[in-house]
């Protein structure tokens, strides 16, 4: 028994100071808050009393937490399909061997190194209502100026469009690597069967590709359910409350209300949700395939 221990401790000793980190800056907190959630807890006042599922049933009859919610899941759907139809493109187009294959795989991945200020800093100066620059283009072609960030329909599709551009590069590079791993003679029985390019897709590169496809799908999901940045800068939640995400009525909840028990029962009802999300993903998308 001696001996085991004394095999196995170094790895336990390497592992020690992350876990120490974990416990006290994540696991640790996440405890608390999910204690908090069922009390009355107002940081400036001294109201910390327990109310058991009282904040949760709260949220139940919060129009403006279901509106947020709403807005966030449009808002994830958007992108995360925008996300997979373009990432996936893009990784098609830069496995080609094309003139400039390193050049287009450096720009269609460069947005994503960009803060979430710079890319909404950049965006706001293109979907400017009076001086945006997408607006200047389509009068070029008599389209009069469109308020992406102004109309309650637009906002959401519009900030959905700007963080696909800044965000499909990542997705792009998980779908390249899938694509350079399956076996190049697949295809070439394909060709030799007669099947055209979207065949082999269809049934070759598309079934090959599911462990990755369900490695996006959750990670861009758990991502883009926690939205806030784009919305906080970019619109701060208007026009009215058409773009309000969960996460920002949260931080408005817990840092302007002050009412961090509301607060925290949000953050696990996210929680739960995302929950759910990534078990559907893993039961629609889980399944092993063998090349």
């Amino acid at each position: 028994m001696k001996q085991r221990w004394r095999k196995v401790l170094p790895n336990y000793l390497f592992v020690l100071p992350y876990l120490c980190f974990y416990v006290l800056f994540r696991l640790g907190p996440d405890l608390f808050g999910f204690f908090v959630s069922f009390h009355q807890w107002e940081v400036l006042g001294d109201t910390q009393s327990f109310i058991g599922l009282g904040n949760y049933l709260a949220l139940l009859h919060d129009s403006l937490w279901w509106l947020a919610l709403r807005n966030t899941a449009l808002f994830a759907v958007l992108t995360v399909a925008g996300n997979l139809v373009v990432g996936l493109g893009a990784a098609l187009l830069v496995k080609q061997n094309i003139p400039g294959q390193q050049f287009f795989r450096v720009v269609f991945y460069a947005p994503v190194v960009l803060s979430v200020a710079v890319m909404a800093a950049v965006l706001q100066k293109m979907l400017d209502s009076q001086y945006g620059l997408l607006n200047y283009f389509l009068a070029w072609i008599g389209i009069p100026g469109i308020g992406w960030l102004a109309n309650p329909n637009l906002v959401i599709p519009s900030l959905s469009a700007g963080t696909v551009w800044w965000n499909f590069g990542f997705p792009m590079l998980i779908f390249l690597s899938g694509l350079l791993n399956i076996p190049d003679h697949l295809y070439e029985a394909a060709r030799i069967d007669g099947a055209d390019g979207f065949a082999a897709f269809r049934v070759i590169t598309l079934p090959l590709l599911k462990p990755v496809l369900l490695f996006v799908l959750v990670t861009q999901f758990i991502a883009h359910l926690q939205v806030f940045g784009q919305m906080f800068i970019m619109t701060q939640g208007g026009p009215g409350y058409a773009s309000l995400s969960t996460i920002m009525y949260l931080y408005q909840t817990a840092w302007q209300y002050y009412q961090m028990g509301y607060a925290s029962s949000m953050a696990f009802s996210l929680a739960v949700l995302i929950f759910a999300i990534t078990l559907l993903n893993f039961r629609l998308f889980g399944q092993r395939v063998e090349y």
